[in-house]
């Protein structure tokens, strides 16, 4: 059963072997956020203001993107879909009536160029749509999917289709939940099994098959670029320090579910955001224990988000989706 964190809206704006997903905040005001980075190949936007010693704490939207470097750009329609509601980051504080607002919106971004068309990748109005889905109340079948939607179109996972993939739990009398775009250079599938790492009680691919299965690479080249990127989501009230730390034990999820992970090929970013249920009062705060268990719900939402991103996804673009390398069985 998925929880969804009440103060998060999702959208998706799916372009066949590319796209964009937003993560956006449901309150005007925004939502504590961190980051941490563990790839050696990053692609991101405003992830050096997330940092806990830094000033600004609330981002208003987090954009996840295909299109390698060049899909940053979707992060520019969104400040403008949030700036056109009068969304934003008060830059006078209030003094100056109707003064300006600067949306936050950082981003990351997965390497997809190698499927599909290598010159087709999200823009500005791309961006803008997403975040406009996400805060105007998208129907079900986009904010509730997985695998071959939005950031997710053009994902490889290892040698299979990789995808958008969601999940969540409950812990501590808190909702914690993880939206990955699962596009790893590792592979999700033990070569010895054939089950994957991050669900081994799903059904074995077919490894004669599997075995066979090549990635997409443009003019038999060797190289091997990807990114897994994704959002940690809770309604528990963490500040930015105790977000990065949940960030952090996070991309346990990712080392679960892929090997190998957090590669010099990989640009791994996954965000934190806190969007509590209700009003925090001066002072209050979580337990550390009741942090440890949220950490521990925080990898495994990972881990269950990247499967079901593999086990939504469906073949594409050249490359062959889990569900049909276990035939009945899946």
């Amino acid at each position: 059963m998925l929880h969804d964190v009440s103060g998060i809206r999702i959208g998706h704006q799916s372009l066949r072997d590319t796209g964009v997903t937003a993560i956006c905040a449901a309150d005007p005001e925004g939502m504590t956020a961190a980051v941490n980075v563990r790839g050696g190949g990053p692609g991101t936007r405003e992830t050096d203001l997330l940092e806990p010693h830094n000033t600004v704490e609330k981002v208003h939207a987090i954009m996840l993107s295909g299109g390698s470097a060049f899909g940053l750009a979707a992060a520019d329609g969104a400040m403008r879909a949030l700036a056109d509601r009068g969304i934003g980051f008060d830059v006078f504080g209030g003094a100056v009536p109707d003064g300006p607002r600067v949306p936050i919106v950082p981003a990351a971004v997965i390497f997809d160029l190698a499927v599909g068309d290598p010159e087709h990748w999200p823009g500005q109005q791309d961006g803008l749509v997403a975040v406009e889905r996400a805060l105007d109340g998208a129907a079900e079948e986009d904010t509730g999917a997985s695998g071959n939607v939005g950031a997710g179109c053009g994902a490889t996972a290892g040698v299979l289709k990789g995808g958008f993939g969601r999940a969540s739990t409950e812990v501590a009398g808190f909702t914690v939940a993880a939206y990955v775009v699962a596009n790893p250079v590792g592979e999700v599938v033990d070569r010895n099994t054939g089950r994957l790492y991050g669900d081994p009680s799903k059904p074995a691919v077919d490894l004669a098959r599997y075995t066979t299965l090549q990635r997409p690479m443009p003019g038999h080249t060797k190289s091997k670029l990807n990114t897994t990127i994704g959002v940690i989501a809770t309604d528990a009230p963490l500040n930015p320090a105790q977000l990065k730390r949940l960030a952090m034990t996070g991309h346990d999820g990712i080392a679960r579910a892929v090997r190998p992970a957090h590669s010099p090929l990989d640009g791994d970013t996954l965000f934190a955001v806190s969007v509590p249920k209700t009003v925090v009062e001066a002072g209050e705060e979580v337990a550390v224990e009741k942090r440890a268990l949220l950490g521990e719900a925080a990898a495994a939402c990972v881990e269950a988000a990247i499967v079901d991103a593999v086990v939504s996804a469906a073949s594409a673009h050249g490359l062959t989706a889990w569900c049909d390398l276990v035939g009945d069985k899946g």
